[in-house]
């Protein structure tokens, strides 16, 4: 078939489905791909027991790789890519399908990626694609509805020179289809070809005998229970599947096929009422569509009595501005006539002149008096001029703020049940998301339902999980790290629901939590530090004589810093973990040190002399020329008077202004062991403040030090027990 037509199959087969011509049960939709929403081409079963298109398969790890690539170093918003990826080049695609193909610069650099049927992340392990099954029953059947589909079409000879002749038979042996003439010339009798197996003409070619994906040489002969897929003996005896249960396969055939059978024989006997729930179903679609029509008219009803409202209030207030502005008119130009009569040859001026003309005596005191009353009244206003009236309308600005305020939150009718809202103090994400919210106690509710959905990197969101929480407080675990999550919650009174609460976004940390206590042994000085008896909390005895800048401490004087470390190292991944450093603290320095690096520090004082200043973090190690980019087994930042001090850098501006930041509620480290990185983050936002090299040839530790009164707490993962605590508080 042309490059074409494959193209337009899928279109084809649904058009004579359509029409009737395919006489197959209709079960289409379990023959299309999840991802190219294709009928399937070679499909491979995920670990997740989904199939997918082997193409669509490379696609999926290439965009992947490729999204990795754009993304750089930059993880702070990562998340799971959504499906239909822009499907990479086709040259990608031939290369990595080549036969004695090697890895290079088009290898995908992860196995991971999300199952376009489950959404869960699939990891393929060491051996990539290669480690997965061919679903060959899937493909014999979708095989069956493309000649169902096409029962009209002929499957032509493979061998044919033009034009081709229609095939009769296909040979398994050679996967080709041929007409009678050239089955005789390519399968002669007497030969071993001769001894091939053909059926009928097909385009689908299947292997006789199921090989295994890890050991190529050897058969599938036995079925793993525990990862519920066929192995051979060789995956048995020393390979992945040692320590698992495994049957015959016989024996699995068996047990499935009759499973199966007995499912699917139940379900044939149910017929009557599945018709009967699908008669219903469309019954509560008709009813839907005719409720839903209705609230739309009585939303527009709605709203158009809160137009006639806005449209009444709007003509009452111009109009009382208009009138305003009327009367201030009015009386500016009244003020203005009068003043106009103060000029001469027109209005007051004018009259007294004429009056001054008068020559009897007694006419003139008797006009006189009036009249000088009058310009001795022009005269005072000419010396204190105000005017008639206000410009400014400053009164008459209308105020919506509350009004706005009140048409955002404009909502459905709840039937008396306010909306519930999520406390975003004691919402926290660590290990685990800890969501909590607060409902009127009049209001009391049933139930309650969370739900939650992952952002990725393009703002777009998946679909909503839902949990049923009786209390105001619920523990989600299993988040994908360095990820954006969105939270909302809604009350349940009986059947009647509430508006879902403003969404809540939390970060996850950018990788999974480490646990560890305070080292009560190594180096620890009980006569400057307390150490509770849970050993999560430590504290500074003040009163030390000595006490040093911040940006000069040396980090061997140990009449200065006194250290306390993690009781766990870590020798390989990445790592987060995350502390609170108390308010009244002078000076805490926090980070992570190489195990040779501690034996430096923690020596006593006695054995060795006190090393000159080192860079940590950018400090100063006895010389302003001091390279920045080399790597040092440690990295430690300063913290203390309610400030956290940003190292020093070649790369940025190191003024004082510029590298002191308000000190977070929470301060996170993120260790990358592998690629020798170590990050400082803002755990109220999930915002890295400060990130650099680090030297991990040995193993690392979480350090610390504190001078002066000072108090750390280590975080406390989120739990159920967490939870209740919180709840009791």
């Amino acid at each position: 078939m042309s490059e074409s037509g494959e193209i337009s199959e899928f279109g084809y087969i649904m058009e004579l489905l359509a029409r009737g011509k395919v006489t197959i049960r209709n079960i289409e939709r379990e023959l299309i791909c999840p991802a190219c929403k294709e009928l399937f081409t070679h499909p491979l079963i995920l670990p997740c027991q989904h199939s997918i298109c082997h193409k669509c398969v490379k696609e999926l790890l290439l965009t992947v790789d490729d999204s990795f690539n754009d993304v750089g170093s930059d993880s702070s918003n990562q998340g799971s890519p959504r499906l239909r990826f822009p499907s990479p080049s086709v040259d990608k695609i031939d290369r990595i399908s080549r036969p004695g193909w090697k890895r290079n610069s088009l290898t995908p650099r992860t196995t991971t990626f999300p199952c376009p049927g489950c959404e869960h992340d699939v990891d393929l392990g060491e051996r990539g694609i290669n480690g997965l099954f061919r679903n060959f029953t899937l493909e014999t059947i979708v095989e069956r509805y493309r000649q169902a589909a096409r029962a009209a079409t002929a499957i032509m000879c493979d061998l044919c020179k033009p034009p081709p002749q229609e095939s009769t038979k296909s040979c398994l042996d050679c996967s080709a289809s041929y007409c009678n003439e050239c089955f005789k010339i390519y399968h002669p009798w007497g030969t071993v070809k001769a001894q091939h197996e053909y059926v009928g003409p097909t385009t689908n070619f299947r292997p006789k005998i199921l090989m295994c994906p890890e050991h190529e040489t050897e058969r599938i002969n036995m079925y793993c229970e525990l990862c519920r897929r066929p192995v051979c003996h060789l995956c048995k005896l020393g390979g992945n599947h040692s320590n698992h249960r495994v049957t015959t396969m016989s024996s699995a055939y068996k047990t499935l096929k009759e499973k199966l059978s007995k499912d699917i024989d139940y379900l044939i006997g149910k017929e009557s009422q599945v018709k009967s729930q699908i008669s219903e179903l469309n019954l509560l679609m008709k009813e839907t569509e005719c409720n839903g029509e209705r609230a739309k008219e009585e939303a527009i009803t709605h709203f158009e009595k809160l137009f006639e409202v806005l449209e009444e209030r709007k003509s009452s207030v111009l109009k009382a501005i208009d009138a305003s502005k009327k009367l201030r008119l009015d009386k500016f130009q009244t003020q203005m006539e009068e003043y106009q009569g103060l000029l001469e040859n027109s209005g007051l001026v004018g009259y007294a002149q004429e009056v001054l003309k008068e020559t009897d005596q007694s006419c003139f005191v008797q006009t006189a008096k009036q009249l000088h009353l009058r310009i001795q009244k022009a005269t005072e206003s000419l010396k204190s001029f105000r005017p008639a009236a206000q410009t400014s309308f400053e009164d008459y600005v209308v105020n919506t703020s509350k009004q706005t305020e009140l048409l955002g939150e404009l909502s459905f009718f709840s039937s008396g049940i306010d909306v519930p809202e999520i406390n975003e103090e004691q919402s926290k994400v660590y290990n685990n998301a800890l969501i909590s919210w607060h409902h009127p106690e009049k209001d009391k509710a049933d139930s309650y339902v969370l739900e939650y959905r992952k952002i990725n990197r393009d703002e777009e969101m998946l679909s909503w999980n839902e949990i049923e929480v009786c209390g105001t407080s619920k523990v989600i675990s299993e988040l994908d790290s360095n990820c954006n999550y969105a939270f909302r919650v809604r009350a349940y009174k009986g059947s009647i629901c509430s508006p879902c609460s403003r969404e809540l976004v939390l970060h996850t940390p950018p990788a999974p939590v480490f646990s560890f206590l305070f080292d009560e042994k190594c180096g620890y000085n009980n006569e400057h530090l307390l150490l509770n008896l849970k050993r999560d909390r430590v504290e500074s005895r003040a009163g030390f004589n000595l006490l040093l800048s911040a940006d000069r401490i040396q980090v061997g004087y140990y009449t200065s810093l006194d250290y306390i470390i993690g009781d766990v190292g870590i020798t390989k991944g990445k790592h987060f973990w995350a502390f609170r450093v108390e308010p009244y603290s002078y000076l805490v320095k926090v980070g992570v040190a190489s195990s040779d690096k501690l034996q430096e520090w923690l020596r006593s004082p006695r054995d060795a002399v006190s090393p000159r200043y080192e860079q940590d973090s950018g400090h100063d190690s006895g010389s302003e020329d001091a390279s920045f980019d080399s790597s040092q087994p440690f990295t430690l930042v300063t913290i203390g008077m309610k400030k956290f001090f940003i190292p020093k850098s070649p790369t940025s501006s190191n003024e004082p202004e510029n590298r002191v930041l308000p000190m977070p509620t929470s301060i996170g480290i993120f260790l990358d062991y592998d690629k020798g990185k170590v990050g400082f983050y803002d755990m109220d936002h999930m915002r890295c403040l400060y990130e650099r090299q680090v030297d991990c040839s040995h193993t690392m530790y979480p350090a610390f030090a504190l001078m002066g009164s000072g108090g750390i707490q280590l975080e406390e993962p989120v739990t159920a027990k967490y939870r209740d605590y919180q709840e009791d508080m």
